[in-house]
């Protein structure tokens, strides 16, 4: 099988030696080339025709942001971006994903980290190079105006991962005020999911907002899973509430989608409505399975709107999803099975 053939982009040259090291050692990738500035990669790109790009948010003459626009824009191609770990590089690195990058990975500020840090770069080009890139011209349609909705009772849990941000931006800004009560687990940096919940609040008629433990479910409000320590669940203690478990990785991820489902499906039942988005691997397939058993409604995003067709698929194939629907009508789904009799 070909590599993966990557172009290294980072202003620091120490950096750029540890990713092309770490890119290297994986025998499923070779690096190309690696750029200091984009208007090297400009080139670089042009003649050697990169499979990935791995780029740096914050460099001189040409930061990340304004170079992926036009990579966007000019050629579109899987990028992954490097980020620092701070408020500012979690917000850059979202707009970056809006942009259409696929993934984000953080520059590693210990030894520790650093070894940690390549590790899950290799495996963000190995991701990104499956995926499936699009121009702003084929990007989902703008979402519907919000309509009102009549609360029913009923819980929404979303699962997402690579390619995420777009489609909970696309679906939350379907959502009105009175949206039912709304959980996600999206996988992403620890440091990112505050600034991306604040993203999404502005994006949404709902109220978005980073999950704490023991938060109470509240018509009107979406709760996102932070990322790192713990998984989220829905538990059941004077009315439906958040819970923040510590605890070890559960099919691959902490936060796990599956241990958001399976929470929902045994304190909500057939009250729920999940919806398993883009991503890569089976996590939240079997716990969507479950909510299915429980009775609640359950859909997952089809393959031609997916940025990686991966967790729609495994749960797909194991009967957990009940009807699949492209990106741009996931939110008002949601909405109609929320609100559905049964």
């Amino acid at each position: 099988m070909a590599k993966i053939r990557t172009l290294v982009v980072d202003d620091s040259a120490t950096m750029r030696g540890l990713i092309t090291a770490a890119l290297n050692r994986d025998p499923e990738i070779e690096v190309v080339g690696a750029a200091g500035d984009p208007f090297e990669a400009r080139g670089m790109i042009k003649a050697l025709n990169p499979d990935v790009v791995t780029l740096d948010i914050e460099m001189p003459n040409m930061n990340g942001i304004e170079f992926l626009e036009k990579i966007m824009r000019l050629r579109p191609m899987p990028v992954v971006m490097v980020s620092s770990l701070t408020q500012a590089g979690a917000e850059m690195t979202l707009r970056a994903l809006e942009l259409g990058a696929v993934d984000c990975v953080g520059k590693p500020t210990t030894a520790t980290g650093t070894a940690e840090a390549l590790v899950e770069v290799a495996e963000k080009v190995k991701t990104a190079a499956r995926a499936s890139v699009r121009t702003k011209a084929d990007a989902p349609a703008a979402p519907a105006r919000r309509g009102a909705y009549l609360p029913s009772g009923d819980v929404v849990a979303i699962g997402s991962s690579t390619g995420g941000v777009e489609a909970l931006l696309t679906i939350l800004s379907q959502f009105p005020e009175t949206c039912p009560p709304t959980v996600i687990t999206q996988h992403m940096p620890a440091t990112f999911t505050a600034s991306f919940a604040a993203r999404l609040d502005r994006a949404s008629g709902a109220k978005v907002q980073e999950a704490t433990d023991g938060a109470l479910l509240e018509v009107g409000k979406v709760y996102v899973a932070p990322g790192g320590a713990t998984h989220l669940e829905v538990v059941r203690s004077a009315g439906l509430r958040c819970r923040l478990v510590a605890g070890d990785p559960v099919s691959g991820h902490r936060p796990s989608v599956d241990v958001l489902f399976r929470s929902v499906a045994q304190a909500v039942g057939e009250k729920a409505v999940g919806a398993i988005l883009t991503g890569m691997g089976r996590d939240g397939a079997q716990g969507l399975l479950q909510m299915r058993q429980a009775g609640a409604r359950t859909v997952g995003q089809d393959e031609a709107s997916c940025v990686v067709y991966g967790m729609p698929r495994a749960a797909q194939e194991i009967g957990a999803v009940e009807k699949q629907v492209s990106l741009s009508s996931i939110g008002q789904s949601i909405l109609d099975l929320a609100s559905a009799r049964r």
